[in-house]
């Protein structure tokens, strides 16, 4: 939270308002949310109605039942009244390493617009309980690796803070009882009413929470590749013909063969007729000191559009997670309702889409790092070393990059396969949301080292006499002068916490 007094606060009057662009500003502490009284009605109207139709003697799944190979067991009152919170305390079975505390909040903020939504039948009580939570900042403590079953798991471990016996983290990211944290805020542990345990448990808010997250920090880092790219293009002096305009295949294409274009040559006028950005490289077309630019050049710019694509792709599927059905039994014209929403099948295939891009694009930019070391490609010291033999240059920060992405390659595996059952037989077909969120989280960081093996290089190159356009060298200030070997590891830190919190 800031520490500049509290965050600007967002007023809620529909569940639609509570989207994807409000949940990651609440997840970094950016703003606050309250849910209006008009908004809280319509909760308590949809709560009243889940009750009544619970009232029967009709079997409720998790309510009035056991669960999984359990379903067939009837719970009697006295089991009933404990059900719902005994659901969290056999179910957080799960340890560290736990999401970060961004992340952990972007699950919770993901949970509370879901548990708006009228087929849950959450009572307002429990919407006010998760924001005062968020509002404190009292973060559980959610392991990172989730297991099967959707996200019961984890969200296990969120819910058993509500009710005052799970973990939380602290400052510097340990876990520690939440029933102490709880009271130091002024709050006090909250039970889980009839069917919220189970409505808390189904779902994927994590990977929703966790894909809003990682789709900002991806359309970032994206700009930071493309920046990048037009520095080793500057570097090797390579060919421009790729850049042209009329390879564009698709809008988002052009877009980056346009900014591509205006890195090289931010002050050329365009050429007449063309594209917006087209001028200048173009007049230079041939200008390299190879006829063809390598492959490893030419790729990049399609590489980057499918990752924009696929970005685009994980937001459109985060939009539709928040506004589906997430509750199994889900309270559905009168009836509950078994349902496939704790399996998440289209975000999962749209986060592994995009860790695949993302896989590629630290294939491409290890190439181009490697090209860079070329001096017969470059015109500059072989190895990038400012004294030959003495000095190795970059070719072992290649090597860096190359144990990067050859590791990367077996989180591009898309998590929907692998399906295996379970509880018995209950659950023939697990899902693995989590996993799909990790094989992501990995592949940023891991494009991320990349990158900044590739930005090193491109700093010793200027420093040793290349010619790379003004801003396109963003680590000078960042890295120590001079251009002898180091310890490079070093200055590899400094450009990742750079390239980090940096959205240029």
């Amino acid at each position: 939270m800031s520490v500049d007094g509290p965050p600007p606060l967002i007023r809620i009057d529909r569940a639609e308002q509570l989207d994807r662009a409000v949940i990651g500003a609440v997840a970094r502490g950016e703003r606050r949310i309250v849910l209006s009284d008009g908004l809280l009605a319509a909760v308590a109207a949809n709560r009243r109605a889940m009750l009544d139709d619970l009232a029967g003697d009709q079997p409720v799944y998790g309510v009035n039942t056991g669960m999984g190979a359990m379903s067939g067991v009837r719970l009697d009152a006295d089991a009933q009244a404990r059900q719902q919170n005994n659901l969290m305390v056999g179910r957080a079975v799960g340890s560290a390493p736990w999401l970060r505390r961004a992340e952990a909040r972007a699950l919770l903020a993901a949970r509370l617009r879901t548990l708006l939504h009228p087929a849950a039948g959450a009572s307002p009580d429990l919407c006010r309980h998760l924001l005062a939570l968020l509002d404190a900042d009292v973060v559980p403590a959610i392991p990172l690796r989730g297991g099967a079953a959707g996200e019961i798991i984890p969200l296990a471990h969120a819910g058993a803070v509500l009710i005052g016996i799970g973990q939380v983290l602290d400052r510097a990211g340990a876990a520690i009882d939440a029933a102490p944290a709880l009271a130091a805020a002024g709050l006090s542990p909250r039970p889980f009413e009839a069917k919220e345990g189970v409505a808390f448990l189904e779902g994927v808010p994590g990977l929703t929470g966790l894909a809003i997250l990682a789709a900002a920090e991806t359309r970032a880092l994206l700009t930071q590749i493309t920046a990048a790219t037009a520095a080793s293009h500057a570097v090797l002096r390579a060919s421009h013909d790729p850049l042209h305009p009329a390879l564009a295949d698709s809008p988002e294409l052009a877009d980056v063969l346009t900014t591509l274009r205006t890195l090289l040559n931010p002050d050329s006028p365009p050429i007449p007729g063309s594209a917006p950005g087209a001028g200048g490289v173009l007049a230079g077309v041939g200008a390299g000191r190879a006829l063809q630019a390598p492959v490893s050049f030419r790729v990049t710019a399609p590489a980057i559009a499918v990752a924009v694509r696929a970005v685009a792709g994980v937001e459109e599927a985060v939009d539709r997670a928040l506004g589906a059905v997430t509750d199994s039994p889900a309270h559905l014209d009168g009836r509950f309702v078994g349902t496939f929403g704790f399996a998440g099948t289209d975000l999962v295939a749209a986060v592994s889409s995009l860790s695949t891009a993302l896989v590629h694009l630290a294939e491409l930019g290890t190439a181009r790092l490697h090209r860079l070391l070329d001096g017969a490609l470059t015109g500059l010291p072989r190895q990038l070393s400012d004294y030959p033999g003495l000095h190795a240059g970059m070719v072992t920060v290649h090597k860096r990059a190359v144990g990067v992405t050859h590791r990367l390659r077996r989180f591009a595996m898309p998590a929907l396969l692998g399906a295996m059952e379970t509880s018995l037989g209950q659950e023939d077909v697990q899902s693995f949301g989590f996993e799909a969120a990790e094989c992501l989280g990995e592949a940023i960081a891991g494009v991320r080292d990349v990158l900044a093996c590739e930005l090193l290089a491109v700093h010793q190159g200027n420093l040793l006499g290349a010619v790379v356009p003004a801003g396109l060298d963003r680590i000078a200030e960042v890295v120590p002068e001079g251009t002898a070997d180091r310890a490079f590891g070093r200055d590899l830190d400094r450009i990742i916490h750079y390239l980090t919190f940096s959205s240029t």
